[in-house]
């Protein structure tokens, strides 16, 4: 709450702070700076192509 009054206050619209997501990053279990950022990263890379993140074997039809 404390964030979003800051980001508010400095000059953020509702409808760009709707566009906010936190915490980020998918839920691969990382416990090193260069897991999280792979963790980040593909939950970057999911939003940025309308996917879940859903492992593929879980996926119908093509899976690339």
């Amino acid at each position: 709450a404390e964030r979003v009054e800051r980001l508010r206050a400095a000059g953020l619209t509702d409808e760009q702070l709707a566009r906010l997501h936190a915490p980020i990053g998918l839920d691969l279990g990382a416990t090193t700076p260069e897991e999280t950022a792979v963790a980040i990263c593909a939950e970057i890379i999911a939003a940025r192509s309308g996917r879940s993140g859903q492992p593929l074997a879980a996926t119908d039809g093509p899976i690339h």
